[in-house]
Order: structure tokens, then C-alpha cells, then sequence
């Protein structure tokens, strides 16, 4: 969505955290906030026990749903026939912000007319929300004077996942919950600095403060920072990296903490590309499962010994200061990178990571106004374009980052899933995390929090398991189109039935075998949240 949608392309919040104080309602949408995100999780939690409002939209019963006064459990796929209902029942019973529309946005009659047919009955049929719930639901969001939206991976992994994204913010903009403290729509990111990695330019698209790469803007940008021209098209997204090598049209890769022989969809066939390169070298601080596959593993420093800034899901940039060398023959990143460029010819003049951080506040205008002296006194949120601005705490106060300033509605139709269940394969199986772990395990798992939990567990609803002849922590196998893993059954009503549920930081286990090498066609984000299996057990 342009405007908008330039902002959350980058994956950004557009609020703070201190903006969770002033939701009178707050939705979160395919977010197991208080176990992926548990600092976030519990300010929410607080809100809503000084008296905000919560929907909570999750085909699993996860903690929130607890506090919820729409508890919502929509079908994994179902998302964006799920917002078009709420957005009907909004309009039909005017709750929408007409002067926010109006003066704000444009497109509202395509809206308008592509949400006329989604009612809570229609939505219903293909969501498994009962009609009531959706209208309950929608005048709680549209009736309040500031709403929130939080959502994360359950609503951007799908194949359709950029257009649950755009529902989501044509919900926003329908009720005009944009701009103020208490609104915003607000992706969490999944990763430590993964929103500092994309403002630096780490999309194949786009250079520093997304400059789109085959633009003169760019091409005079690179002239005046580097001497060098940038390339004339972008680059390939890792999903596409990962087709090219099975190919054989690439050769080499070089991964930088990242361990994608664990949490790549389809991991067998990942396994196998990685295997197929000529050469791959990985960083990271773990002999990781890919660093095993490696021609060269080059070992880096982690967070508390090196220094440096952080970004994170709020745009808030912060400082990172050394506590303790790091061991061995581990060395910062960036003077890996630098070494690696006196290889390649380069002489990058690099020597410290402030100096680093001068050339970013060059090459990202959004940056500008930070320094290190600024960031010893706290944190600065972007957009910072000069040294006597504050940051920018909520975006799109007064207008939005398009042309014109408005923002524009882009109504999407729902369509199924990649695959459904059928008569093979009659569950739909999810994968995500727990609260004990943190992606493929690398780090938790080597420590206290591994103690909790060792091993794989599958969970499956009580009438599934009764059906199976299925007992509590007995083993329970999942088979996919792609392969099959086994795990503990834990019987629980946090899955409906028809679901289960596997959380994928188990490489003995690994989840994603069952995953199709799948995209979005265009963010090619991969559809791990719906995977049609089969149930066995022993």
C-alpha cells in the first residue's frame, strides 16, 4: 500500500511502545506475542488490565485469547476474508472515520465495493469464525477512539501474506487509527536488528533508507558516496538464492547468522541446495547445523562483545557497548567484512565501528541526525534527518510517504491456501515458537533454557487424539507432501481440531521438513503457516 505500505515494507512499527499506554483497543493478529515477544506481551497485558479492549486473531488458544474480549480463531489462510468482514461490518454500521477517509486516504470506493459482498455469514464459511464473533470483533476496533494492530509471522508467512498485510492497513486507514499514540499498525520483528539490516540496504532491491536500486537517485547517491555506479537491477531475495543454487546457477553463498539447514521451508530440499554449491562459507558464533555444511566457517563476536548499534521492531536505534573480548579467533563482523574487501582490492577505511556508523548516517538520510554522542544519552527512533530533531516516536502524524501525501486502499480478495487438506492429508499443521526457544535453537538451546525443553513436541486436539488412540507424551507422527517428523504428542484445546501445531527449533526434529518451498509472490516470504499432513501414530 503505498504511503503506508513503504513504511511497513521495511517491516516497521509505526508507534512506539510507549503508544501501548493509550490504546483504548488493541487487535493482535497472528502474534503469540507473550511467548515470541514477551516484553511486548506483558505492556499489552498491562493495558488491558487498566481497561483496554483486546482482540485476539489466532487459529491457536495462546495465551492472550485469556484476556480477550474477541477471542477470534480464524483457519490458518483465512486472514484476509477475516479483516474484509470486520472492515464490512464497519462500514454498514458507520463506524469508519468519514474526515480521516476523506482527507487522508484515497481509493475508499474500491474498498468499499470489494468488502460489500465479504459479510460476517460469507466469512464465516470460509474463516470458521462465527458470524457474531467477526461483528463483536469489528465494533470493538472501529468503536474505539484509538486502536492498535500487532501482528507478526502468522499473518506475513503465507503465500498471501502481503495481502493479509494490506488488509490489515486498510483497516487502519478505514478507521483512521494512523498517526496517533494508542494506533498504528505494528509488525513485530522476529529478529534482533533484522530492522537495522533492511534500513542498511540488506534487501536485493534497495540501497540504504530503501533507495530503489535502478533509479538515478541511486546511481547519483553511489556516485557521491563510493565513486561507483549501483547495479542496474536488484538482486536475487533468498528464496530465489536458494532455487538459483539448486540449479547449479549459483556457486557460492556466503550466510551471516542465519541457519537455514533448520528453519528453511522445505529443509530437506535446503539441506540439499547447500550441499549442491561449489563453495559456502558461513559467520556466526555456532558451529550451526549450516555451519557444518561449510567450506569455511568464519567466527564471530556476539552481542556483548563487540560494540556497535542495534535497530530494533520500534525503529528506536540504540547504542551497544562491549562487555568482554570475544574467544579465540572470533572477530567483530564488520572486520570480517573489511578483511574479506582488502581481498577483493578494496581498501575500506574502516576502523572503528563508530567510524562505521558516520558513513551510515551518510548514505541513510533517515539516520542523519544521529551520533554516537547523541546515542550515549538514550535511544533516537527513525526518522532522525538532522541533529536538532528528537525522532520520530509515531509515524504518518500529518501525512504519508507518497506522492500527495494521501495514502491509498488496496482492497484484496481472500484466496485459499498453496494447499488445503484433502482426503490424504486431512489436518492443516502450523509451526512457530516457544517461549524456551529462539528460532533453530542455536543459542537457547545450548543453554538454560534447553533444560525445559529438549525435545520436539506435536499438539494435537483431544478429539484428534482420541481418534488416533493417541496418549499424552506418546509419539505422534506428521507426514507432509514433503516428508515426516515425530514428536510427543502433548493433547491440548490450544489446537482445534483438524490442526496441530509443531515448534520448528528441533534440527534432530526439524518442522519445516513438512514445509512447502513456497512464496509470496511478492515479498517471496515462505508459507510455513499452512501444511497439509497426514497424522500416524508411533
Amino acid at each position: 500500500m503505498a504511503g503506508l505500505g513503504e513504511t511497513l515494507g521495511s517491516g516497521a512499527m509505526t508507534n512506539d511502545y510507549e503508544s501501548i499506554k493509550h490504546a483504548d483497543t488493541i487487535m493482535v493478529i497472528g502474534s503469540n506475542t507473550t511467548e515470541a515477544h514477551p516484553v511486548i506481551g506483558a505492556m499489552i497485558k498491562e493495558r488491558v488490565r487498566a481497561g483496554a479492549k483486546l482482540i485476539v486473531c489466532d487459529p491457536r488458544l495462546i495465551e492472550l485469547h485469556r484476556y480477550a474480549d474477541a477471542s477470534v480463531r480464524q483457519r490458518s489462510g483465512s486472514d484476509v476474508a477475516l479483516v474484509n468482514a470486520m472492515m464490512h461490518v464497519i462500514l454498514k454500521e458507520g463506524l469508519h472515520d468519514e474526515a480521516f477517509v476523506r482527507e487522508r486516504v484515497e481509493g475508499f470506493e474500491a474498498l468499499k465495493t470489494l468488502v460489500q459482498r465479504y459479510t460476517p455469514e460469507y466469512a464465516e464459511e470460509i474463516t470458521g469464525v462465527p458470524a457474531e464473533t467477526i461483528v463483536r470483533a469489528a465494533r470493538l476496533y472501529g468503536g474505539a477512539k484509538n486502536a492498535a494492530v500487532f501482528y507478526t509471522m502468522g499473518i506475513t508467512q503465507h503465500i498471501t501474506g502481503t495481502n493479509n498485510v494490506r488488509s490489515l492497513c486498510s483497516l487502519a486507514l478505514l478507521c483512521g487509527n494512523l498517526g496517533r499514540p494508542g494506533t498504528g499498525v505494528n509488525p513485530l520483528r522476529g529478529q534482533n536488528n533484522v530492522q537495522g539490516a533492511c534500513d542498511m540496504g540488506c534487501l536485493p532491491a534497495t540501497l540504504p533508507g530503501y533507495l530503489k536500486v535502478n533509479t538515478g537517485a541511486a546511481a547519483e547517491k553511489t556516485r557521491a558516496l563510493w565513486g561507483c555506479a549501483p547495479p542496474e537491477k536488484a538482486g536475487l531475495t533468498v528464496a530465489s538464492m536458494m532455487e538459483a543454487a539448486a540449479k547449479g546457477d549459483i556457486g557460492a553463498l556466503f550466510i551471516m547468522g542465519e541457519n537455514p539447514a533448520v528453519t528453511d521451508a522445505d529443509t530437506g530440499h535446503a539441506v540439499h541446495t547447500l550441499e549442491n554449491l561449489d563453495f559456502l562459507a558461513v559467520q556466526d558464533i555456532f558451529l550451526t547445523e549450516t555451519a557444518r555444511l561449510a567450506d569455511v566457517v568464519l567466527p564471530a563476536a556476539c552481542w556483548p562483545e563487540k560494540e556497535g548499534t542495534c535497530t530494533n521492531t520500534t525503529r528506536a536505534v540504540q547504542l551497544l557497548r562491549k562487555a568482554c573480548d570475544p574467544p579465540g579467533g572470533a572477530r567483530d563482523d564488520w572486520r570480517t567484512f573489511v578483511e574479506l574487501a582488502k581481498r577483493f582490492g578494496h581498501q575500506w577505511r574502516f576502523d572503528s565501528a563508530k567510524d562505521i556508523f558516520e558513513e551510515i548516517r551518510k548514505a541513510n538520510p533517515a539516520y542523519a541526525g544521529m551520533n554516537y554522542e547523541r546515542l550515549e544519552r538514550g535511544y533516537l527512533q527513525w526518522p532522525c534527518p538532522d541533529e536538532n530533531h528528537p525522532g520520530t516516536p509515531v509515524l504518518h502524524k500529518e501525512k504519508f510517504a507518497r506522492a500527495g501525501g494521501k495514502a491509498i486502499f488496496s482492497p484484496c480478495e481472500w484466496s485459499a491456501p498453496h494447499e488445503w487438506p484433502d482426503g490424504e492429508y486431512p489436518f492443516i499443521a502450523t509451526t512457530g515458537r516457544s517461549l524456551f526457544h529462539y528460532h533453530s535453537g542455536s543459542m537457547t538451546r545450548r543453554g538454560a533454557p534447553g533444560r525445559h525443553l529438549k525435545e520436539l513436541y506435536i499438539e494435537i486436539n483431544p478429539a484428534d487424539a482420541k481418534n488416533l488412540a493417541l496418549a499424552e507424551g506418546e509419539t505422534l507422527t506428521v507426514t507432509s507432501r514433503r516428508g515426516s517428523v515425530s514428536g510427543r504428542a502433548r493433547i491440548t484445546e490450544k489446537v482445534a481440531p483438524g490442526m496441530v501445531f509443531l515448534p520448528f527449533h528441533f534440527a534432530e526434529a526439524p518442522a519445516n521438513l513438512l514445509t512447502a518451498a513456497v512464496w509470496d509472490p511478492t515479498s517471496e516470504t515462505p508459507g510455513f503457516k499452512v501444511s497439509a499432513v497426514r497424522l500416524s501414530k508411533g
